[in-house]
C-alpha cells in the first residue's frame, strides 16, 4: 500500500491510533494466516518457465473458493486479479496476464486471503528456473531484511525500530529500501493502523502495544529507490530498471515479540535455485 493511503502527517502525531486486538482475534489471524501461507505454498510449487501469471491467478483463485476463503485484493479498489504477481524490475502489484516467465527471471507473489473475516496478508519471492547470483542475493538480502524487522518487535520499542533494522542492513549490502510502500495494520479490515515504513522517517512513531496486528513487507531495489507507477495504474517499477524484491509475513505484537501467522507450512520461506 502506498504511504500516502495511511495519512502520515509532516509531524507524526495525527497519524491514526492502531486498533488493539484480543485472544479471538488473534486465533482468527492464525486461520487466516495458516491458510493464504499453504495458498502461496502451492503457488511456489507451481511456478516454473512457460507458465503464465495469469495461470497462477486463476490457481489462487480456484484454492480459495476451495477452503471457503475470498482474496482479499479481487475488485479490492478496482484492481482486477486475486494475486499480485511482481516480476524482475517491478516492485509491487503486477497484475496477472497470459505472458509466460521466463528462466531467470524472480517473481514475487502476493496474495491475502479472507477467511471468517479475518485478513491473512503475504508474499514470497519465487525464482523460475535457474537465477542469477545477483537475484538471489537480492532475495537473500531481502528475506533478511523482512526477519531482521520482525525480530525488532518487542515491549516498549516502536515502529521506527522495524525500519531501522531494515534500513540498515539493506545499505550495509548496498541495496535500497522503496519509500514509496508501506506494511500496513490488517484484520477484519485489510488496510488499518499502523503504517509500517522500512525505513526511519523521525517524523512517524508508533509504540508497540500488544494486540496490534500488521504487515511487515520491505521492497528492497538492487539501485536506487526510486518508483513510478505505470499508466494501468497499479503496477510500480523501479525507475532505473533495477531488479526488485519483497517478501512479507502478517504478524501480531505480543508481550514478549511478535507471532508470525504466516510462515510456510511447507518450510518454503525461501526460493531454492537449481543452480545452487
Amino acid at each position: 500500500m502506498t504511504q500516502n493511503e495511511q495519512a502520515v502527517s509532516a509531524s507524526g502525531r495525527h497519524a491514526p491510533l492502531p486498533p488493539i486486538h484480543g485472544p479471538e482475534a488473534f486465533a482468527g489471524m492464525r486461520r487466516a494466516g495458516r491458510l493464504t501461507a499453504e495458498a502461496l505454498d502451492v503457488l511456489m510449487e507451481a511456478v516454473a518457465p512457460g507458465v503464465t501469471t495469469e495461470a497462477l491467478d486463476r490457481l489462487a483463485y480456484t484454492f480459495a473458493m476451495d477452503h471457503g476463503a475470498y482474496p482479499a485484493s479481487l475488485f479490492y479498489r478496482g484492481y482486477p486479479k486475486s494475486i499480485c504477481t511482481s516480476i524482475n524490475h517491478v516492485v509491487c502489484h503486477g497484475i496477472p496476464n497470459d505472458k509466460p516467465l521466463r528462466e531467470g527471471d524472480i517473481v514475487n507473489l502476493d496474495i491475502c486471503l479472507i477467511v471468517d473475516g479475518w485478513h491473512g496478508d503475504t508474499s514470497r519471492m519465487a525464482y523460475v528456473g535457474e537465477v542469477s547470483r545477483k537475484a538471489q542475493r537480492l532475495c537473500e538480502i531481502t528475506h533478511e531484511c523482512l526477519m531482521r524487522g520482525i525480530a525488532a518487535i518487542k515491549p516498549g520499542g516502536s515502529t521506527t525500530d522495524i525500519g531501522r533494522a531494515i534500513q540498515a542492513y539493506a545499505e550495509a549490502e548496498r541495496c535500497t529500501v522503496v519509500r514509496d510502500f508501506c506494511g500496513h495494520g490488517l484484520g477484519r479490515t485489510y488496510h488499518d493502523a499502523p503504517t509500517i515504513l522500512h525505513y526511519v522517517e523521525p517524523s512517524y512513531d508508533v509504540k508497540f502495544q500488544p494486540g496490534q496486528l500488521f504487515t511487515v513487507e520491505p521492497m528492497i531495489n538492487l539501485g536506487r529507490p526510486a518508483v513510478k507507477v505505470l499508466s494501468d495504474g497499479w503496477t510500480a517499477v523501479t525507475r532505473d530498471r533495477s531488479l526488485s524484491a519483497q517478501f512479507e509475513h502478517t504478524v501480531g505484537v505480543t508481550e514478549t515479540g511478535a507471532e508470525i501467522f504466516t510462515f510456510s507450512p511447507k518450510g518454503l520461506h525461501q526460493p531454492v535455485n537449481p543452480a545452487a
